[in-house]
């Protein structure tokens, strides 16, 4: 049974960073795309980033890009997300989720593509 738990959230001013974290519990981590979402209240749950199996691959929504990485650490089952330049429009409970992929498919971070979801984590951004 594949378990995902997001940790790291908190409450930063605009400009600040955070560093989430996804730790996954299961077999075979390494053949599961990771995906960030996200979802502020009486919005839909968005995409956000993902990373590929190997980590080769990551893709960020343009709201994020140049603001936000996204790495994993296979051995340890981690995922992170990195959030830097923090603007009060990031403010949303931020979810990861995990997709068992095929090793040469890009990554995606369409919430209909995943399966396996944690619990979420509270990012609130002051201005």
């Amino acid at each position: 049974e594949v378990q995902l738990q997001a940790s790291g959230g908190g409450s930063v001013q605009a400009g600040g960073s955070l560093r989430l974290s996804c730790l996954y519990s299961g077999f075979s981590f390494d053949d599961y795309t990771i995906g960030w979402f996200r979802q502020a209240p009486g919005k839909e749950r968005e995409g956000v980033s993902c990373i590929s199996r190997g980590g080769g691959r990551t893709d960020f929504t343009d709201s994020v890009k140049g603001r936000f990485t996204l790495s994993r650490d296979n051995a340890k089952k981690t995922a992170y997300l990195q959030m830097n330049k923090l603007r009060p429009e990031d403010t949303a409970v931020y979810y990861c989720a995990a997709v068992r992929t095929i090793l040469s498919v890009p990554c995606t971070y369409t919430v209909g593509d995943y399966y396996n979801w944690g619990q979420g984590t509270q990012v609130t951004v002051s201005s």
